[in-house]
């Protein structure tokens, strides 16, 4: 019978997260002479290499890969025990790790950490923004417990849980041929300058897919600049003209002098669902409830009053 320790696997999956014995070691807490013989004497007691040390940085071999995934489960399911504990006591405390959508983040996360901070300060948050595939990929690795995303994401590993659906709001320059208009359709986007998001974004699929824009308009037309931020989009607006799409609770958010600039789709019935995302093993089931309520609780009433828009997907 295999005689490996809780420790050796913690040593290896941080080796494999830095691909280096110095970073894995500070990450761990321990000096390198001590991660690397705790490396040694797994490699001793399992009979192969997990590491190829001759490559820099170190990568793993073709039975190391498999391994490291199999001690990620271990962790992993080891580490649940605690959750199990504090769900079984009713304990919101330690911490959580929540990755969230920077279209997301403006409005919601300052509204969080109040309601946080105000109700249970012993949990410990740390926000981590990131895009879709990458909270996906950090969910899957452990490094978040829980995502907030535009949903669906159809991911067959992953549990989703409805928050909110929101409306598309545009924000446009007073130069704009179409800023008289006070309900748009979504060819007027394409009379002047169209600003989207960046390549990866998921609001930026679904900019493209609620207004239906045929690629060549498109490509002569919206890809003058790319941006990963919703306020730089906004700001290019005021100084180049043109449009944006905006998430209906930023654009709530905007100053008064701002708010003159926004309009709304003349249908008025299509947005985006957000929701929460966690892995199906995740035992925190009552960190999870109260999470989702207190998100809830954030909400103004005009987005949680949506119930029934049609749903732009990414």
């Amino acid at each position: 019978m295999l005689n490996i320790s809780l420790i050796q696997i913690q040593y290896l999956i941080a080796l494999d997260e830095h691909r280096n014995f110095i970073k894995a070691a500070e990450a761990c807490f321990v000096t390198q002479p001590t991660l690397s013989m705790q490396m040694k004497k797994l490699e001793d007691e399992l009979g192969v290499l997990i590491f190829d040390r001759s490559k820099q940085p170190i990568v793993p071999t073709s039975i190391g890969s498999k391994i490291i995934h199999q001690a990620r489960t271990i962790y992993r399911e080891t580490g649940q025990i605690e959750n199990i504990l504090r769900d079984f006591t009713g304990d919101i405390s330690g911490s959580l790790k929540i990755g969230v959508l920077p279209t997301i983040a403006n409005a919601l996360i300052p509204k969080l950490v109040r309601e946080v901070s105000e109700n249970h300060p012993d949990l410990k948050l740390t926000i981590k923004e990131g895009l879709t595939h990458e909270i996906i990929e950090d969910l899957e690795h452990d490094r978040l417990d829980v995502g907030i995303v535009s949903t669906p994401v159809k991911h067959n590993g992953l549990v989703e849980r409805n928050l909110y659906n929101e409306k598309f709001r545009i924000y446009a320059h007073p130069d704009h041929p179409s800023f008289s208009k006070k309900a748009w359709e979504a060819t007027d986007l394409l009379e002047d300058k169209l600003w989207l998001l960046s390549e990866g974004n998921c609001f930026r699929v679904q900019t493209i897919n609620l207004c239906s824009l045929p690629d060549e308009k498109l490509n002569h037309l919206a890809l003058t600049y790319e941006s990963g931020s919703l306020q730089t989009l906004k700001k290019i607006v005021d100084f180049e003209g043109g449009a944006t799409i905006i998430p209906e609770w930023e654009a709530s958010e905007l100053d008064d002098n701002s708010l003159d600039n926004l309009r709304a789709f003349r249908a008025d019935d299509a947005g985006r669902a957000v929701g929460l995302i966690y892995t199906k093993f995740y035992a925190k089931d009552k960190v999870i409830n109260r999470l989702e309520e207190m998100i809830v609780n954030c909400l103004p009433r005009y987005v949680a009053e949506n119930k029934d828009l049609k749903i732009i997907e990414s």
